[in-house]
């Protein structure tokens, strides 16, 4: 695991500042503290920085053929790297490491841009071929790597593994993106392939990027995306048998490592049926870590201590007090764009004890989206039902105006909370599921955003993200479509950021075997009554992991790794709110109707609304602005101006 940063002359004439390179680099120092290293030549200039994990000894990078016309940098594992060096070894290749970075670059040399289809596993990595003068650029399957680029006016095109390397760039301009801003207070992160700046990309999942000295075309690909294609017609317990057999075969495939390994522990489902198979695999005990709190409303960890009872793991537990929320500043300077998730505290937490043990730890993450895990799940596929069963002429305005008068009342029973469920209603699925997920919903919204910002936007709407997604979802049946929304946007945008920002900040290699491509093809073409089976989510996964854990782990209701925000806002962070989001930093931007951010504050404060979705995203939006020091009274005019 590493951080990798480059810069390439599109012109293909000029020298490459190496210090302005070097500087990049050490931005993601902590990416990669073993060591770290650079590589210029007229037009192009890769750094990294390393986290070494397979072939210690060796495998320093920039890494380069036989006769250095072809170098990479790459951030990742390949987990099939050894039958891919044998298969390259026949094909007349030599090796100089025993490292997988090599097998990227003899891997370009025999199958070009197709290189990508051979690999299995997380990545991320640039390629320079001096011969055909061209830069190649990738992205893991499923995104769990990330890759943020930029091409500047003067023609220079700049990547790296976190936006703080772009952001030493002098020409790179910060100003504010207005499309991701609604984005972000939408969905609660900036959808891939948008950041937070107008002038800076993430490189989608699944996609390639491709650029030559001569050209100022960036040629982007995609050359892989979830099938949903129907994969077995076998009985149930055939289906079982083999989910089991190919998700061991996942688990083993992401523990080559020469360094100590274990994994996350919570509890829950997916992690507990991770370390089930990693101790059936493993001829020693499995390392397990999992942090506990201090109040049992929000601790599963008797739950974690069970399953590392039942396998006989070394397990590490520490406890963490609810009310750690003096991480916010940290956040900000990690995410380097506004990031609202309030579990990346915990997340952080984990990571930082694992760290302690362990340089490797597999998780359980993705469980939730290939199973249909989330109670959303139930409620849209009910939701479409009720949608279908009525024409749409009757269902809109009908449903629409329920919504519009129905009260929002977050006091009551959920059962009587049906504002949401009448805007769903009102909606077809991809809109009305965007409501159902949506950090601050449109009523919310629309009230949220200055005049002057308004039109800015020109009329964008954050639910474009979610449309365009569903129209190229590869099936109509409604489950699969949600599931492929939250593969496209939650899982990347969230999920995975989160776990690789906290990891890395603290020089820790995670590992996702239930995000594993393979695993995820043959999972997607499940009929989905086996994932989502009338109300239980995980049907088919929870039944074939029966012999592994109990039911008390499997059917257990589910907590999430959850944190008390709103009695946060309320007590401790109580003062921290109002000067924060009804401060000067907020107010200069001109972005926002500051007499309703009055009016959120006082509602949540008060006791009648619970607005700690909003007001989490409007504080961690305002440390975010904070954090980008000196530059962000730039970022404050330009959003103004």
């Amino acid at each position: 695991m590493c951080g990798i940063v480059g810069m390439f002359d599109l012109s293909g004439a000029r020298e490459i500042d190496r210090q302005l390179l070097e500087r990049m680099n050490e931005t993601q120092f902590h990416r990669g503290p073993v060591e770290g290293g650079l590589y210029t030549e007229r037009a192009l200039g890769f750094g990294h920085r390393r986290l070494s994990i397979i072939d210690l000894a060796s495998g320093q990078q920039p890494l380069f053929n036989e006769d250095r016309s072809v170098v990479v940098v790459f951030n990742g594992e390949i987990y099939n790297f050894q039958s891919l060096m044998q298969e390259l070894i026949a094909l007349g290749h030599q090796f100089s490491t025993h490292c997988d970075t090599e097998v990227i670059v003899h891997a370009w040399e025999q199958w070009g841009e197709q290189c990508v289809q051979h690999f299995r596993g997380m990545f991320a990595f640039a390629i320079w071929d001096r011969n055909q003068q061209r830069l190649f650029v990738a992205r893991d399957r499923m995104g769990i790597k990330p890759l943020f680029y930029t091409l500047l006016p003067n023609g220079i095109f700049a990547f790296g593994s976190e936006l703080k390397s772009l952001l030493c760039l002098p020409d790179f301009s910060h100003q504010l993106d207005p499309r991701a801003v609604e984005e972000y207070f939408s969905f609660g992160y900036v959808p891939e392939p948008r950041t937070i700046f107008s002038n800076a990309y993430k490189l989608a999942p699944g996609h390639t990027l491709s650029l030559t000295v001569g050209e100022i075309q960036l040629q982007q690909k995609k050359y892989w995306d979830i099938p949903f294609t129907p994969t077995t017609s076998a009985s149930e317990a055939e289906i079982e048998d083999e989910l089991v057999a190919r998700f061991r075969d996942a688990v083993a495939s992401h523990m080559i490592a020469d360094v100590p390994l274990g994994g996350f522990l919570s509890g829950g489902v997916d992690s507990s049926a991770v370390v089930a198979m990693m101790a059936g695999l493993s001829a020693t005990p499995v390392n397990t870590c999992s942090i506990s709190f201090n109040d049992p409303k929000f601790d599963e960890s008797v739950f974690a201590t069970q399953v590392a009872n039942q396998y006989k793991t070394t397990h590490h537990s520490e406890t963490v007090d609810k009310d750690d929320y003096g991480l916010i500043d940290t956040l900000a300077g990690l995410y380097d764009e506004p990031y609202a998730d309030s579990s990346a505290i915990p997340t952080y937490r984990v990571c930082q004890l694992a760290r302690k043990r362990v340089t490797v730890a597999l998780s359980g993450d993705g469980g939730d989206e290939n199973f249909a895990g989330y109670r959303r799940y139930h409620h849209s596929v009910v939701t479409e039902k009720v949608r279908s069963a009525l024409p749409s002429a009757l269902r809109r305005p009908l449903f629409g105006l329920l919504a519009k008068h129905y009260p929002k009342a977050d006091w009551a029973p959920r059962v009587f909370r049906a504002k949401t469920t009448f805007e769903a209603l009102a909606n077809d699925l991809a809109p009305g599921y965007f409501q159902g997920v949506s950090l601050m919903p449109d009523r919310l919204r629309s009230h949220l955003f200055s005049d002057n910002f308004k039109r800015d936007l020109q009329g964008y709407h954050a639910s474009e993200v979610m449309l365009a997604h569903a129209r190229n979802a590869p099936s109509d049946d409604p489950l699969s479509v949600v599931q492929y929304l939250d593969m496209k946007t939650y899982l990347p945008g969230d999920i995975l950021t989160k776990v690789d920002r906290a990891s890395m900040a603290h020089a820790l290699e995670v590992r996702v075997p239930l995000l594993d491509h393979q695993f995820v093809e043959w999972v997607s073409g499940l009929p989905s009554a086996l994932k989502l089976h009338g109300s239980e989510g995980k049907y088919i996964f929870k039944k074939s992991m029966q012999s592994y854990l109990s039911d008390d782990i499997l059917y257990r209701p589910k907590m999430g790794f959850s944190i008390p925000v709103a009695s946060w806002l309320r007590g401790p962070l109580r003062e921290r709110v109002s000067q924060a989001v009804l401060g000067p930093v907020m107010a200069a931007t001109g972005i926002f109707n500051m007499d309703f951010l009055k009016e959120l504050v006082d509602q949540h404060q008060s006791g009648r609304r619970d607005n700690s979705a909003p007001l989490w995203s409007l504080l961690m939006f305002e440390a975010f602005l904070r954090n980008l020091d000196g530059n962000a009274s730039q970022v404050i005019r330009q959003a103004a101006h």
